[in-house]
């Protein structure tokens, strides 16, 4: 297997077309929107340019990578020869599972379809195809190309082909892979939602300031980044969505939405990617 679709040019899809054109796989980076594979492609070329002068990355890696690298606006031609295609469109289950029942038809029977979720089942996901078994979950996390881990999330139907091709190719990318079982939330969504809702009502309720709030985890806990930074960089409409589905899935106010956060995302205040959230960006 050494061809890779992606789908989906936004931050993480263009990040999963990054470190998988760095490992050495072919990659075909897919959108329906010209520009934003413009985009992806500039910001492609800007991470790898940053990790060389940084020493992290050869030149001569940076340079086979983008060639390994191209981008495709039509799905059909993206994914034809594709031994594993990674999803990694919006989140939302009624969108997601559209896509698979395209791909369903339009990939190789023989290829394993992996989906970036962070929260939905994916057996519902899985439920699109005529193969339920090719379906696993694979979710990486923002920084693609600077985190180290991927959530490999498996259903009660995925075949074992299907677990373990997605494993090597994490351990190709240089990741770290832990194996979780199919609920809402796996494990990290569930684990950190809740950090980070528990932070928006303490900002909320005046206890201290978002930056107090987020050192406080840092220097009290060690957490490399704090929970409200860590929300704008991964898109206030991202964790809404997540809270929402974990919230209906497995009730309980833990992941109840605070109203902060309904607020700030109806506003268009999501974080890094529109310039403000509970940070002002440059």
């Amino acid at each position: 297997m050494e061809r890779i679709a992606v789908i989906g040019a936004g931050t993480m899809g263009h990040g999963i077309a990054h470190v998988a054109a760095l490992a050495g796989y072919s990659v075909i980076l897919h959108d329906s929107a010209l520009a934003a594979l413009g985009r992806a492609r500039e910001q492609i070329e800007a991470e790898l340019a940053a990790g060389v002068r940084k020493g992290k990355v050869a030149e001569e890696d940076r340079t086979r990578a983008l060639a390994r690298l191209s981008v495709e606006p039509d799905l059909a031609v993206a994914v034809r020869d594709a031994g594993l295609v990674v999803e990694a469109v919006v989140e939302d289950l009624d969108t997601k599972r559209g896509l698979f029942e395209k791909l369903d038809g339009l990939a190789p029977a023989s290829a394993t379809l992996a989906s970036n979720t962070s929260s939905l089942p994916i057996a519902k996901i899985a439920r699109a195809v005529r193969e339920p078994g090719r379906v696993v979950g694979m979710h990486f996390f923002n920084p693609v190309h600077l985190m180290k881990l991927v959530e490999v999330a498996v259903h009660d139907g995925t075949s074992d082909a299907s677990r373990e091709l997605v494993l090597e190719v994490a351990r190709r990318m240089g990741k770290q892979a832990i194996v979780v079982r199919d609920t809402p939330g796996f494990a990290t969504s569930r684990l950190g939602v809740v950090l980070g809702l528990e932070a928006m009502r303490m900002l909320e309720q005046g206890v201290a300031s978002a930056e107090d709030i987020d050192r406080a985890m840092e220097l009290g806990y060690n957490h490399p980044m704090g929970p409200l930074r860590l929300t704008d960089l991964v898109g206030l409409d991202v964790r809404l969505a997540i809270a929402e589905t974990l919230h209906r899935e497995l009730g309980g106010d833990q992941y109840r939405p605070p109203e902060i956060l309904r607020r700030k995302a109806a506003a268009g205040e999501l974080g890094k990617k529109t310039g403000k959230g509970f940070y002002a960006w440059g």
